[in-house]
């Protein structure tokens, strides 16, 4: 029997009508964020949403519905990250859920797409040591980068 992980995966409301195709691509391959799960674990989504625009009212809400739905791990897509600026609530929102929830969060989704690390390396935007954790999960190799532009 196949192992199986349930997921939650929040966006920023800024991606509010993003329809998921790159998080579902990377959920379904195993890239990015999602390839701390052994290739064996089947990747289940349980519960899709926004953060519900800054300051992220949604956050305080949105994850017990997903815990009700099954979910062991809530995902905060990659958008958070990529974005310019990023989310400046990223860290408190993290801390929020796993703390009032008890489940881990894994800041990223889908690989980090080639043309916003360029961006991002130019801007000088992720040299903090903070950032460079965060974005770590989803750095991935140029070539899948390349994949998501």
């Amino acid at each position: 029997m196949a192992k199986s992980k349930k997921i939650g995966i929040i966006i920023c409301d800024r991606y509010r009508n993003c329809a998921g195709g790159k998080c579902f691509r990377a959920m379904k391959n195993h890239e990015g964020a999602f390839n701390i799960y052994d290739k064996d674990t089947n990747l289940e989504l349980v519960g899709y949403t926004n953060c519900g625009g800054c300051p992220g009212g949604n956050i305080e809400y949105a994850p017990e519905e997903m815990i009700k739905n099954g979910a062991e791990v809530i995902h905060f897509a990659t958008g958070f990250v990529v974005g310019y600026p990023p989310c400046p609530y990223i860290d408190h929102f993290k801390q929020f859920i796993e703390n009032k929830y008890n489940i881990k969060v894994v800041v990223g989704t889908h690989p980090i797409p080639q043309k916003y690390l360029l961006t991002h390396t130019n801007l000088k935007t992720w040299n903090a040591p903070e950032w460079q954790k965060m974005i770590s999960p989803t750095l991935c190799t140029e070539e899948i980068r390349l994949a998501y532009d």
